[in-house]
């Protein structure tokens, strides 16, 4: 699947399970829901993945865990905040940087409507 059909998708699935649910609720029900809706679309999704971060050649004993990651390809982080703030940005770049991957979404659902630049962030990775 390409690159911009598949975010295509993945921004489908935003609106579908916000639609569903409405804001205020855990980030971990909108993950699991998340998930239901890749499921139903096809798409192949993993949850709470680790992310090892290596420093000069020596994996460190800690990790990251990335909410989401579909298809092994893009990034989701999952916010049910008041407001996104740069350091979610930061951090999700961070993340794609790590996983070598291009492209992620930062989503927050703890809004009354999810929209572009208030909501949905994507994030790319430049390598």
């Amino acid at each position: 699947m390409e690159l911009d059909d598949l975010t295509y998708k993945i921004r489908g699935a935003f609106f579908e399970v916000h639609k569903e649910l409405g804001p205020g609720l855990l980030e971990s029900v909108y993950e699991m829901a998340l998930m239901r809706e890749f499921e139903l679309q096809g798409l192949k999704a993993k949850s709470q993945v680790v992310l090892p971060v290596s420093y000069k050649d020596a994996f460190l004993e800690l990790g990251f865990r990335l909410d989401i990651i579909v298809e092994h390809k893009v990034i989701i982080e999952i916010k049910s905040v008041k407001a996104i703030e740069d350091v979610h940005k930061k951090q999700l770049l961070t993340y794609l940087k790590l996983s070598e991957l291009k492209i992620g979404f930062l989503v927050n659902f703890n809004s009354t409507h999810l929209k572009d630049r208030e909501s949905i962030f994507r994030i790319v990775n430049n390598l």
